[in-house]
């Protein structure tokens, strides 16, 4: 995370070959995470760079895992107004 006060918030995804060899699966968890990145934008603060890095445990994760765990790191950096 970078902040940068005088630009919009902007959020990345890294995942990489290690996560899972099979191309399906990365961009699954990929499209799952830019989901709820647009259910969290209007509660986000303006002015950070973000890179969200996927790790291996991922693959055993799902959506509502995703969505609980996204929510706990972004309020925890004050990144998302909390509630």
């Amino acid at each position: 995370m970078l902040k940068r006060p005088e630009q919009p918030t902007r959020i990345g995804i890294s995942i990489s070959k290690k996560v899972s060899k099979r191309a399906v699966i990365r961009n699954r968890i990929k499209r799952q995470i830019r989901a709820i990145v647009r259910t969290f934008l209007p509660r986000t603060k303006p002015g950070f760079s973000i890179v969200i890095g996927v790790r291996i445990e991922a693959t055993e994760c799902d959506y509502p895992q995703y969505l609980q765990e996204l929510e706990q790191l972004l309020v925890k950096a004050e990144v998302l107004n909390g509630s």
